[in-house]
């Protein structure tokens, strides 16, 4: 039997204990839909902050696309947070040089990337496939307890009050809701986040699709002094030839009366091909990508605790690069500034200048620059192709204008225009 003092002696300790023992505040926890690189590098940078992160991925299995191979060296100067840098050259080519040529004309002028060291701690580009990047997230995904990934668990709705978000997902084994703190939307182009919020995708659909080859074939044994990126003018076809580690990648727009079908045919690739360079034997050919291209901006990249980034914020053709690298730099700055007030009680006024920071320059750099990029190489007028041509000679030839025309096609101009946004 207990003893009536052992009986008063804990309930004098449990009566203290219930007075001060305080309870541990709900630890934070982000959503993440899209398990792309903007939705991984958002997860890495929260979870590293000791932030739980669950990532929804509608696909069964991690994203694999072929389309985006460049990353610009801001992109590799933010990766290298994290180590991700120095594994990613590894595994990809440093590409110093970019070219702009013309079908008839050949190389019309040549940029010097190295002009860019003090600026960056990466002076090059490095072409290596998107889908070795998101690998690389993942593996270190993997290690931190707190960080999920999801596959094949679709966003459905999202509903949300001052205090917390709830998201219904949809998976093989019926339908999820999900509470958190916050949401980031990162699912893509298509994103169900934006749609779920009802925010307008601003901005219009071209005409014709691209459609990207990938072949084993040495361009470089036939075209003088090609680069590893290089973009190729001409009034009726014009193209881009880039150097992956194991293949050269062609990307071409097609004609708006072409069907998808024909598009893809054997006979309809190996044309482009040979038109580009005539040889006597069919091209080999390892890959093959038609997608519309839209240049689009979302009116709002924050509603409440929902914020969006990457393809869900703003879409644009891919000629110069800057899809894959702008939604990774949304990442980096929307996430230090989760962490920020989740872990350090700053205020969520951050979030309005996230939307301030990278709405204008996907409006302002990364639409306006791809934009202008796709109308320089198909400009039909030759007296505009000769004062185009003349001028990026006048710009390689100095450089000081060198410098600066690097600055802008690298991002590092834009990426110093959203930190000047208070």
């Amino acid at each position: 039997m207990i003893s009536r003092g052992l009986c008063k002696t804990l309930y004098l300790v449990i009566i203290y204990y219930l007075f001060t023992w305080k309870r541990p505040m709900t630890s934070p926890h982000v959503l993440i839909a899209g398990a792309g690189p903007a939705g991984l590098v958002s997860a890495l940078t929260l979870a590293t902050a000791g932030i739980a992160v669950t990532v929804f991925e509608r696909n069964a299995t991690a994203p694999e696309d072929l389309r985006a191979s460049t990353f610009h060296p801001p992109t590799l100067d933010m990766l290298a947070r994290f180590g991700i840098t120095e594994e990613l050259v590894s595994q990809g080519l440093i590409a110093r040089y970019t070219q702009q040529r013309d079908r008839q004309e050949g190389l019309i002028a040549e940029f010097d990337m190295s002009l860019l060291e003090g600026e960056t701690q990466h002076p090059f580009r490095l072409q290596c496939e998107q889908w070795r990047l998101n690998k690389l997230l993942i593996d270190k995904l993997a290690k931190l307890p707190h960080a999920k990934i999801l596959l094949g668990t679709e966003v459905q709705s999202v509903l949300q009050d001052d205090s917390h978000v709830e998201v219904k997902v949809k998976t093989a084994e019926g339908v999820e809701t999900f509470s958190g703190d916050y949401l980031i939307g990162a699912d893509g182009a298509w994103s169900s986040v934006r749609q779920s919020l009802g925010i307008e995708f601003e901005g219009f659909t071209y005409p014709e699709r691209f459609l990207v080859i990938s072949t084993d074939f040495e361009f470089a044994d036939h075209f003088s002094h090609l680069s590893y990126v290089n973009y190729v003018s001409d009034p009726k076809e014009w193209c881009v030839l880039l150097r992956v580690p194991s293949l050269w990648r062609v990307l071409f727009p097609t004609r708006p009366e072409e069907s998808d079908e024909e598009c893809m045919t054997d006979e309809s690739i190996q044309t482009r091909l040979q038109q580009l360079l005539p040889k006597d034997t069919p091209y080999p050919t390892m890959h093959r990508t038609l997608y519309t291209v839209h240049q689009r901006v979302a009116k709002e990249f924050r509603r409440g605790r929902v914020i969006l980034a990457g393809d869900a914020a703003h879409i644009n053709n891919p000629l110069g690069g800057m899809g894959l690298n702008g939604g990774v730099q949304d990442a980096f700055n929307l996430s230090d500034k989760l962490v920020d007030i989740l872990n350090n009680g700053a205020s969520q006024d951050l979030l309005d200048r996230y939307e301030r920071q990278r709405r204008t320059v996907a409006i302002e750099y990364i639409n306006a620059n791809s934009a202008r990029n796709k109308k320089t190489m198909e400009e039909c007028d030759p007296e505009a192709r000769r004062k185009t041509q003349e001028e990026l000679r006048a710009i390689a030839a100095s450089p000081a204008a060198a410098k600066d025309y690097l600055r802008k096609t690298s991002m590092i101009d834009a990426l110093e225009r959203s930190e000047s946004i208070a």
